[in-house]
C-alpha cells in the first residue's frame, strides 16, 4: 500500500511561483501544467528578458497564444493567465538584472522557485557557459537567500552533468574544479587565453555545458541547510506523452529534430547505433518530476539536496531498433504537405559511413535545390542546414555512440509514495510507456508544433506524397540508367553485357 503525502495540488494551492527559463521548451510546460492542474495556485513570476526589440509585456502575450495552452483553454477561460506575471531580468547579468522594485516583490511574494534557465548550446565557449550557468545559479541562490516565504527550491540540472562516468546514481559528485578560480579567469582572461585554456580545466567533461552545469548543482548544494533545495536531472527531453497532448513539443532537439527533417525530405541519414540505449524522457514527465520534487522536499526535515533522475535508460530504456522499421511508416502516414522530397531515413552504424553518404544524399542535392531557390528568387537554405548537422554530430559523436546507466532509485521511491490522485495527475513513471506507440504521437506532434501543419491538411498531404515517391521512383530508375550507361561506356561494352553493373550498384548504394 502506498504511503501517503500531501497532495501536490493542496501544496500549490495559493503558492507564489517564481520561473526561469520560463520561456523555454521545459518552462513554458511548467507554466501550463501549473494552470492547469493547480488551478488554485497563487501567481507565477517568469523571468524574462526582453528581446529583438519586444518588451516584455509582449513576449508574455506571445507565449500565452503557443498552442501548447489550447487543453487549458477548453477548460478555463483567458483570464487564466492573468495568474502570470513578467519579470525584467536576465540570469547572466548581475543581480540577475532586476529593478530593485520587482528584487522587492519576488522578495517578499515566492514561495517556490523553479530554476531552468541555461544555455544549452554545446559548442559554446566557457565564458558564456559560466556566465549563464554556473553565475545564473549562484545569482538565482543569492536570491533565494533573501525570499521571506520560501518553502523550497529545484534546480533543473541534466543527467549528463556527470557524463565522464558510464553510471551514476542520484547523488552530488565532486565538483570537476573550484568554481572561484573558474570564475577569476573568466573575468581575468582574454576570450583566447581562456579558449587555450578551456581543455586543461574541462578534464573529462565533454563541453562546457556539462561542466558549468555540474558546478552549478554545488551552488545549490551549499544552501541546503538553509531552505529545503532539490535537483532534478532529465536527460534528453522529448517531446509530451500524455500531457496537455501527445507528441506537443517546441523543441527541434533530438529525435523530435531528425523526424522533422526527415518528413521534409531533407534528412535522409542518421548515425545512431540501432542497438545502444538512448535515454529520452519526454517533457510532460519533466514537468510533473520538478512539482512532485517541490511538493515532497518542503515537507522534509532533511538539511541535504535532493537529487532526481528524471531518466528512462534503467527502468524502461529505448533503443532505434524498435522503431526503425517504423519510423518511415510514420513519415508516410503523417506526411508534410510542405515536403521538398521523398522522405525516407535510414540508419547508419558510424559517423563515417553517414558522411560519405552525406555527400551524394545530403549535399549534392542541397546545392542543386539551393540553386533552384536562388534562381527563383527563394533564399537557399539547404547547404547551411548540412552544414550545421554535420558540424553538429561531429561535436556530438561521443553521445551518438555511447550509452549511459542512469540510475533512477530515489525518483521511483517518491513514485511509489505518491497519493493515487497524485499518480493520476503528476505520474513520474514511465515504466508503463510504450515506445512506439510514443514515436507515432511524436511523428503528429512533430508536423503539427514544428512543421505547423494542421491535421486538416494530412489528406492533401498524403496527395503529395504519392507524387513524390512517383518522382522519387523515376529519379532512382534515372540513376540506375545513368550508372549502367557510364559502365558501359568505361568498360566498352555493350549495354546488355554490363547489366550486372546494376545490381553491384543497387547493393553498393544501399550500404551508404
Amino acid at each position: 500500500m502506498k504511503e501517503s503525502i500531501s497532495s501536490v495540488k493542496s501544496f500549490y494551492k495559493n503558492k507564489n511561483i517564481f520561473i526561469t527559463g520560463g520561456t523555454g521548451f521545459l518552462g513554458i510546460a511548467i507554466v501550463e501544467k501549473i494552470l492547469r492542474s493547480c488551478p488554485d495556485v497563487g501567481g507565477i513570476y517568469l523571468l524574462m528578458r526582453p528581446k529583438r526589440g519586444k518588451q516584455i509585456v509582449e513576449r508574455l502575450k506571445e507565449l500565452t497564444e503557443n498552442a501548447i495552452f489550447e487543453t487549458l483553454l477548453q477548460q478555463a477561460s483567458s483570464e487564466v493567465f492573468r495568474k502570470l506575471h513578467a519579470i525584467a531580468g536576465d540570469v547572466g547579468e548581475e543581480n540577475l538584472g532586476l529593478s530593485p522594485d520587482d528584487r522587492f516583490t519576488l522578495v517578499t511574494t515566492i514561495d517556490v522557485v523553479f530554476h531552468s534557465a541555461a544555455t544549452l548550446d554545446f559548442q559554446a565557449t566557457l565564458r558564456p557557459t559560466v556566465q549563464i550557468n554556473l553565475l545564473g545559479s549562484r545569482r538565482v541562490m543569492q536570491l533565494c537567500k533573501e525570499m521571506q516565504k520560501l518553502k523550497c527550491m529545484v534546480h533543473v540540472s541534466s543527467a549528463y552533468v556527470n557524463s565522464y562516468l558510464k553510471e551514476t546514481d542520484e547523488k552530488l559528485y565532486p565538483a570537476p574544479e573550484n568554481a572561484e578560480k573558474i570564475i577569476d579567469l573568466v573575468n581575468t582572461l582574454s576570450d583566447e587565453a581562456l579558449d587555450e585554456l578551456t581543455n586543461r580545466l574541462l578534464k573529462d567533461h565533454p563541453n562546457t555545458y556539462t561542466f558549468t552545469k555540474h558546478l552549478a548543482e554545488h551552488e545549490v548544494n551549499k544552501c541546503a541547510e538553509l531552505f529545503p533545495c532539490g535537483i532534478v536531472r532529465p536527460s534528453m527531453i522529448t517531446g509530451a506523452w500524455k500531457e496537455p497532448v501527445p507528441g506537443w513539443t517546441i523543441s527541434k532537439n533530438g529525435p523530435q529534430g531528425f523526424l522533422m527533417g526527415a518528413a521534409k525530405g531533407v534528412i535522409r541519414r542518421l548515425p545512431v547505433g540501432t542497438e545502444l540505449i538512448y535515454d529520452y524522457i519526454p517533457v510532460d514527465t519533466v514537468v510533473n518530476q520538478i512539482l512532485v520534487t517541490g511538493c515532497y522536499i518542503s515537507d522534509t526535515s532533511s538539511k541535504e539536496v535532493a537529487i532526481y533522475h528524471c531518466t528512462s535508460s534503467t527502468c524502461n530504456p529505448f533503443r532505434w531498433n524498435s522503431v526503425k522499421d517504423q519510423v518511415n511508416e510514420y513519415l508516410h502516414k503523417y506526411p508534410l504537405k510542405s515536403a521538398i522530397w521523398y522522405p525516407h531515413l535510414k540508419f547508419l552504424s558510424s559517423l563515417w559511413l553517414y558522411k560519405i553518404s552525406a555527400i551524394f544524399v545530403h549535399f549534392l542535392p542541397a546545392y542543386l535545390l539551393d540553386f533552384v531557390l536562388k534562381l527563383s528568387g527563394g533564399r537557399p537554405m539547404l547547404v547551411r542546414l548540412h552544414t550545421n548537422v554535420w558540424e553538429s554530430l561531429n561535436r556530438l559523436e561521443k553521445f551518438i555512440f555511447s550509452e549511459w546507466k542512469f540510475n533512477n532509485r530515489n525518483t521511483l521511491e517518491l513514485s511509489n509514495r505518491l497519493s493515487e490522485e497524485d499518480v493520476n495527475d503528476f505520474n513520474i513513471n514511465i515504466t508503463t510507456l510504450k515506445w512506439p506507440e510514443y514515436f507515432v504521437a511524436l511523428a503528429q506532434g512533430v508536423r503539427r508544433y514544428l512543421n505547423n501543419e494542421h491535421p486538416k491538411s494530412l489528406e492533401s498531404a498524403r496527395k503529395k506524397d504519392f507524387v513524390l515517391y512517383i518522382v522519387h521512383v523515376a529519379f532512382q530508375l534515372f540513376l540506375y540508367f545513368m550508372i549502367w550507361m557510364f559502365a558501359s561506356r568505361i568498360l566498352s561494352l555493350p549495354l546488355l553485357n554490363c547489366i550486372f553493373i546494376v545490381p553491384i550498384a543497387y547493393f553498393v548504394l544501399q550500404l551508404f
